[in-house]
């Protein structure tokens, strides 16, 4: 049989095995665009009920390509433009490319007292 050299961790425990894998899957999910916190399908039936639909990549992505309806507001920029948006009551979707922007932006969102943000993640995730 053999044994790892002294000093050397075995994954016998699955505890320890599922605490070493379960930060790196979710950090995987965030660099692969798998983020979010709601559907597609929620996510626009979200936004036919009024909610505010921003979009907080550079106004470059923007212009070549946004939901219809959405607002730009940079994350770059949010901080300093938050009052466009309203009453902080109203519900915010926010949005990105790869959804790492739009998970940054949704807890800035949330830090600032916008008590109903949700974070559809990647731009992609949206219904056709």
């Amino acid at each position: 049989m053999l044994h790892p050299p002294r000093g050397h961790r075995t994954f016998r425990d699955a505890r320890h095995l599922r605490t070493l894998l379960l930060p790196a899957l979710l950090a995987a999910g965030c660099l692969f665009g798998l983020s979010g916190d709601i559907s597609g399908r929620d996510a626009r039936r979200l936004v036919e009920s009024g909610a505010t639909l921003l979009d907080v990549r550079t106004a470059a992505e923007f212009e070549a390509v946004h939901l219809e309806g959405a607002r730009n507001i940079p994350v770059q920029e949010l901080d300093r433009r938050m009052g466009e948006l309203g009453s902080r009551d109203r519900p915010v979707l926010v949005y990105c490319r790869s959804g790492h922007r739009s998970a940054r932006a949704a807890a800035m969102l949330r830090e600032a007292g916008f008590v109903q943000v949700r974070d559809l993640g990647a731009r992609s995730r949206w219904p056709d």
